[in-house]
């Protein structure tokens, strides 16, 4: 087992925690001094979960899903293209979430992430997830209109049973051996107005800019609502939610690396053994290779 940097429970949200995102910090913590350090913390976890993913894909037996959410320019992408890197592609999937299609409009909101699912030995991340139906389509109750529901008396009432819907979809994805594991990347509104503004004063970035994202902006505190509602109601031992703080991008990207590999890594897999017999037909096939070179 590696020795880890950060204590996951720093940024664990209890069951039913009431809590407000302004009260949580945004920066860097005292775990790491400087960005190098970061860097340096960084490479160490990599390592560390390129070995207990390969041990993860071997074995065969447990899966992990990753979810990121965060505001708009929070750095989800760039967690993905940083703590990823070392992982073998064989044994991991990115599935991105954007608004959802005709067909899946057709669906129970849950159906959509059903086909992205990891399967055994797999790790799979959700950039964005399901959890947008609790959260950008709260702030957007029209969005609700082309999902033909059932009538319901008020909208808390839909957010709460969608709160349960997702609880019982998490349990039963843990119960039947995949680990999930959800970080939302906490920054301020003032370094989200940086970043926005690197898009637009380089040429290079400005693909990645939505003039929508000017507009959400002044929705801010309706997306901290209903972020603090939902992470209150749906994380729990079995599915915890991880605040990390993403102003600092290098600390982000360390701290997710750490409780990711740290969680891998205490799933204590093995490789495959084999039987005395196989091990000794082995050694056989072994020598009669080593013999080709006489």
């Amino acid at each position: 087992m590696t020795a880890h940097r950060f204590d996951p429970k720093k940024f664990r949200i209890k069951e039913g925690d009431s809590f407000r995102l302004s009260k949580i910090p945004t920066h860097a913590g005292d775990e790491l001094v400087k960005k190098t350090d970061g860097v340096q913390a960084l490479e160490e976890d990599i390592q560390s979960l390129q070995q207990a993913q390969d041990r993860l894909f071997a074995s065969g037996g447990r899966a992990v899903l990753v979810i990121l959410q965060g505001m708009d320019t929070a750095g989800k992408d760039g967690i993905i293209r940083h703590v990823l890197r070392g992982i073998n592609p064989q044994g991991c999937r990115v599935q991105g979430f954007r608004a959802p299609n005709t067909e899946e409009l057709q669906h129970h909101f849950l159906w959509r992430p059903m086909r992205f699912l990891p399967g055994k030995g797999m790790i799979a991340i959700f950039n964005r997830s399901y959890y947008e139906e609790v959260l950008v389509v709260r702030v957007h109750p029209n969005f609700l209109e082309p999902q033909n529901l059932l009538p319901y008396k008020k909208l808390s009432d839909l957010w709460k049973r969608r709160y349960e819907e997702i609880k019982s979809f998490e349990k039963t994805l843990v119960e039947s051996g995949t680990s999930v594991l959800k970080f939302y990347l906490h920054i301020s509104q003032d370094e989200q107005r940086k970043r926005l503004l690197e898009r637009l004063d380089d040429p290079s970035k400005h693909w990645k800019f939505n003039p929508r994202d000017l507009e959400e902006r002044k929705l801010w505190k309706n997306y901290e609502e209903s972020v603090e509602d939902a992470i209150s109601a749906t994380s729990n031992k079995q599915a915890p939610w991880y605040i990390i703080p993403a102003d600092d991008k290098w600390y982000a990207r360390a701290a997710v690396a750490d409780i990711l590999a740290g969680h891998v890594d205490s799933l204590d897999l093995k490789y495959p053994e084999v039987s005395a017999e196989d091990s000794a037909k082995y050694a056989t096939l072994a020598q009669s290779l080593r013999d080709e070179k006489k």
